[in-house]
């Protein structure tokens, strides 16, 4: 297993060792007990599984509030996505930075993002499934999000042509006008 932190505090690029022969692959995409050693202790209690059919959809930047915000797991079953994480924690160093990744079905690669970033991916390619844990439930009263394209936050996504997106995203909150509800308490 490869684990890369990255530049927002907390949110880690993470590979699991893919085991193949001329079958294809084997691969341990979560192990509570590794996890726990690689310093990501959390009880995951959701998996969720999206499809997104066409190339350029835009899902997010969404987070949930407490009590239930969410830590996320988020990994690319089939396709390829660019996965997004943004600091929306007041009084963080990094607030309205993001990073973003290329996760694929090719390269296994995961990302763990913390509570108290907005999230969300852009597909690569058509028919892309997405498969995310999430620490705490569904809890639509909790949720909020923030623009995907929002020029403070200047995200690059490699999109060709217009995002396809719900109206809700469209209709997403700048971060200038956003009450957020996450403090940075120092640390991660």
């Amino acid at each position: 297993m490869k684990i890369e932190p990255q530049s927002l505090p907390g949110v880690l690029l993470i590979t699991p060792q893919r085991f193949g022969d001329h079958r294809g692959f084997f691969a341990e995409t979560y192990s509570r007990r590794l996890y726990t050693e690689l310093g990501v202790d959390v009880e995951f209690v959701q998996d969720n599984h999206s499809l997104s059919a066409a190339v350029g959809t835009v899902r997010g930047l969404h987070f949930q509030a407490p009590p239930h915000a969410q830590e996320k797991l988020v990994r690319c079953g089939r396709g390829a996505i660019f996965d997004v994480a943004v600091d929306i924690r007041h009084g963080s160093p990094t607030y309205g930075r993001w990073a973003g990744f290329t996760l694929s079905a090719e390269n296994g690669a995961q990302l763990y993002i913390p509570a108290g970033f907005a999230h969300g991916f852009g597909t690569l390619e058509p028919d892309s499934e997405i498969i995310y844990k999430c620490s705490d439930y569904y809890a639509p009263e909790t949720e909020g999000s923030v623009r995907w394209d929002d020029p403070a936050i200047g995200i690059d996504w490699p999109l060709d042509g217009d995002a396809i997106l719900s109206g809700k995203d469209a209709d997403a909150t700048l971060l200038s006008e956003l009450k957020s509800p996450f403090i940075w308490e120092g640390g991660a």
